[in-house]
Order: C-alpha cells, then structure tokens, then sequence
C-alpha cells in the first residue's frame, strides 16, 4: 500500500533554475526526484524564484528609467512566475495546470504537485512559500539555494564565518537583515522568517546543487544543510 505523506512545501532559488542561462541539466534532475518522491506518496507545493532573470531586467529598466521599489519588485515577480511557468511545463500531467499567484488562496487539486510564483510588491517567493505552509498546515518548508550552510555572518566577507547545522528563528534573525528589500541576497527573506518563527515552522537550508542532499531530507536522513527552527 502507497505511503501518504504530508504535503511539503519547496522554494526554489532562482539561481538554481536561471544561474545565468536555464540549467536544463538542474530541471531534469529535480524533475526525476520529485517524481521518485511522488511516487512513495510525497506530495508537494514548488515556488519558484526569479534568479538572473529578475535581475537583468531590474538593472535594464533601472538604466533607462527611475523606478519605484514596486515597479522593480513588480519586474522581479513577472520573472518568478516566468520561472514557475517553466516548471509548471517541465511537470505537465502531474502538476496543477495553472501557476498559483496568490498563496493567501486554497487551491483544490487532485495533482500530487503545485507550482506557484511571485504574489505582489513587498512579499517575496520565500515568505508566499511561508504562507503557502500555512495555509496547507504543512510542517516542512525546504529552501533549495545555491548555499552549503547558514552561517554566523556572511562567508563572503568574513573568512571566519562558523556554518550553522542547526539554528534557533531567534538566532536566525539576528544575523539576517531586519527588512526585505527587491534583490535582497539572504538565506531566508527577514519578513519570511518572522512569520516562520510564528507558525513554528520547521525550514531547512539546503544547496540545490546536490539534489542528494534534498532526497536526504525528505528521507529523514542525515543530510548536509541546516535547519532552522524553534
């Protein structure tokens, strides 16, 4: 008899779908995953981000015009839901036909996988992804990134940055900025995490580079990332 899991809500980084063109390479293997997974009874809710995409074309229009945040932040949707129209493609017949807008709104399907995409100005895909959980009483949010780890403070900057295997919404949201802005580079967006930290939703960090370590994840298995929580 099929296992039935609970849904799990996935949040797709942009840099992983669009790095700088399509990884096609990417798709494909996140395509053969989540349908193993499918297939053991997971079901599953992907938003998708707007990586080089949403980038661009905000430096584009910013050269030639002044923009407001929400003109930039509207440009940075458009790309997500382009992304997730992809994906939407990539799954045909066994995902939900039209791409989720809105993550506020229950979406009655019978597919085993939901694509969604940017909502509106000043909410960003990981805190849609926060909402969507919400709305699905779902217990597991991963953040697939282009990061092995969250650390203490950005490893970029500072060689002595200490990775974090586990860490506490508190803790999180001391190293994080304190307010999302369109393009802000965080493991996890600062108005996101506040309200994970509310429902007491499990997140976990996970570089979507090694697909493994995803299928670990899900697997209830040791895997390398971090888990933010509590």
């Amino acid at each position: 008899m099929q296992q039935t899991h609970e849904r799990v809500v996935v949040s797709v980084g942009g840099s992983l779908i669009v790095p700088d063109q399509i990884d096609t390479a990417f798709l494909s293997s996140f395509k053969s995953l989540i349908l193993e997974k499918v297939q053991k009874g997971f079901t599953f809710s992907i938003i998708t981000g707007g990586g080089k995409t949403a980038r661009r074309y905000q430096e584009a229009a910013s050269a030639v015009a002044p923009l407001s945040p929400a003109d930039i932040d509207w440009i940075g949707i458009h790309a997500t839901r382009l992304n997730g129209q992809l994906l939407r493609n990539v799954f045909a017949g066994y995902a939900h036909p039209t791409v989720v807008h809105n993550p506020t709104i229950d979406v009655e399907t019978e597919e085993p996988i939901t694509i969604a995409a940017g909502w509106q100005p000043g909410f960003s895909t990981d805190y849609c992804a926060v909402i969507m959980a919400k709305n699905m009483g779902a217990r597991q949010l991963v953040n697939l990134s282009n990061i092995d780890y969250v650390y203490d403070k950005d490893p970029k900057r500072y060689p002595d940055a200490k990775k974090l295997e586990k860490v506490s919404w508190t803790e999180f949201r001391g190293i994080i900025p304190d307010h999302w802005d369109p393009g802000l580079s965080s493991p996890f967006d600062p108005v996101a995490a506040k309200e994970a930290e509310t429902l007491g939703l499990e997140v976990a960090v996970i570089n979507g580079a090694s697909l493994d370590r995803f299928a670990s994840y899900l697997d209830g298995a040791p895997f390398v990332g971090t888990i933010i929580s509590g």
